[in-house]
């Protein structure tokens, strides 16, 4: 922590702090933990990218709203053919991109192509595996054609790495952004702020705020006291959770408990022995009293998972009871596996305080069966290099915030960092990608998550729960995170 945060901690700490500043009617400030690594979503995999730029600066064909449901982006309205494999989409009128560059179906068939090619580097490159051929028969429109039915084309289409570039901005957009979105990049202070500005140009709806500044505070305590004292607005992911009863108290503030799709898992590097054997898996899970882990890591925030998926969808299936809390039979399992006095481990950590609280506590859950695990805190960057990429670790903590995403675990032992494989599981997966019928895609997920509980695919923990805080007169934001973002195109200031 720097000298000004830990000065503004302690007044925090002995009450100094009173009322907060008086807010800009016409900016927001909003508070995140991480900084982006770079500002390209299409690019890069981290959640932050979207945080700072999804709607405000960058557009999809699709948008995803506050309640997850798809809505028109830079398409303004689509057909699908019976078959479900010709999509014709109508583009918005007018459009142009923050340098100046018409918006027409041209960018949107480079997108599509570029995301999709060989050498593309996009973190959802499997959204784009249907895709056929596009089509631009005029600029306003553009036929894209699958080779097989996707149920989520749309849903995808409207996330982060779906949206639409400029294929003369797209080889720098990952540190000077240039997007249709109503907010237009002006600066990133590495290590401190982005700022976005309006932009009159825009095609649609103004926003009513003429500025966002998203600033990036990695200390509890500093986050607490930047927004106790006015100096940020907005907190949608408040990284102190210990502290929202004192803000709940407060009538300038509003603390809103909501929803993510940020299913926490604890990985294990299925690669490596012991963890490639499901007994093992299951132990480590039995070992791990869920809600002590959510009461001490997230302050009672957050609903216990037993597979990758959020509570809140409609095919969600409850597996929690699968490997109860049971030290005893977890040793049991151990000593079957050839561990009767356990093992070591490593437990990489990522920053966020459900990982470095929530390794902490699991260490000593662990410790019972006779697990000795050796606590490693990474930066996310060397997380990115080490764990998702270079596959270099025993066990991690993270959460995949991604909505829908269950079907990672079919990209092969060879080609994602959990080491999983299951051809049945990846069989239910492509019968899912081709479902079209809502129950019938229900029923295929509730195959995949029983498939993913009876291998231990990973050890699930818990949903991250949204805990926002936020000024009592700042409106206008998303109370749930379906996708990560912090959509600020309706925010307002009330009188």
């Amino acid at each position: 922590m720097g000298m000004r945060g830990m000065l503004a901690a302690a007044a925090l700490a002995v009450g100094l702090i009173a009322t907060p500043a008086l807010a800009a009617k016409d900016q927001a400030v909003i508070g995140m933990v991480l900084e982006p690594p770079n500002l390209d979503p299409t690019t890069g995999a981290a959640a932050a990218i979207a945080e700072v730029v999804y709607a405000n600066l960058f557009e999809g064909l699709t948008r995803i709203d506050g309640q997850g449901q798809v809505q028109p982006g830079l398409a303004t309205s689509w057909t699908v053919s019976d078959d479900g494999l010709t999509y014709t989409f109508t583009l918005r009128h007018g459009a142009t991109f923050h340098d100046g560059t018409k918006f027409e179906s041209d960018a949107v068939k480079f997108s599509l192509d570029r995301a999709r090619a060989p050498d593309s580097t996009n973190p959802q490159k499997a959204f784009f595996e249907p895709i056929k051929t596009v089509d631009t028969p005029a600029a306003d429109q553009v036929v894209v054609t699958l080779s097989h039915p996707d149920g989520m084309f749309l849903f995808n289409l409207g996330q982060a790495a779906a949206v639409i570039v400029s294929s003369v901005s797209a080889p720098t957009d990952s540190t000077k952004p240039v997007g249709t979105g109503p907010f237009k990049f002006t600066e990133w202070v590495p290590g401190d702020h982005v700022t976005l500005d309006r932009t009159d140009a825009y095609a649609g709806p103004a926003p009513k705020l003429n500025k966002l500044i998203f600033r990036f505070v990695a200390d509890p305590a500093a986050a607490s006291a930047a927004v106790m004292s006015g100096d940020i607005d907005a907190f949608p992911n408040m990284p102190a959770p210990e502290t929202l009863d004192q803000f709940k108290a407060d009538p300038r503030f509003v603390v809103e408990i909501g929803t993510t799709a940020g299913k926490t898992v604890m990985a294990v590097n299925q690669r490596r022995k012991p963890f490639d054997d499901v007994r093992v898996r299951r132990a480590l899970a039995m070992a791990i009293d869920r809600k002590a882990l959510i009461d001490g890591a997230m302050f009672g925030y957050g609903t216990p998972i037993g597979s990758h998926f959020a509570p809140y969808e409609a095919a969600y299936k409850d597996l929690t009871g699968a490997y109860p809390y049971d030290p005893a039979k977890a040793k049991a399992l151990l000593a079957e596996a050839g561990y009767p006095d356990g093992f070591k481990a490593t437990l990489k950590l990522p920053p966020p305080g459900y990982a470095r609280r929530g390794g902490e506590i699991i260490q000593a859950q662990l410790a019972e069966i006779g697990v000795q695990v050796e606590l490693i805190p990474v930066e996310w960057a060397q997380w990115l290099e080490q764990v998702f990429k270079g596959y270099d670790y025993d066990m991690t903590i993270v959460s995949h915030t991604e909505a829908l995403d269950i079907g990672i675990y079919a990209r092969g032992k060879d080609k994602y960092y959990f080491g999983y494989d299951n051809p049945a599981f990846d069989q239910v997966i492509q019968q899912l990608n081709s479902a079209v019928d809502p129950e019938q895609r229900k029923a295929l997920y509730q195959q995949a998550q029983q498939i993913l509980s009876d291998d231990e695919a990973a050890v699930f923990l818990f949903q991250l729960a949204k805990t926002g805080v936020r000024n009592a007169k700042l409106m206008g934001m998303w109370q749930n995170s379906p996708i990560a973002a912090n959509d600020m195109t309706g925010a307002y200031w009330a009188e």
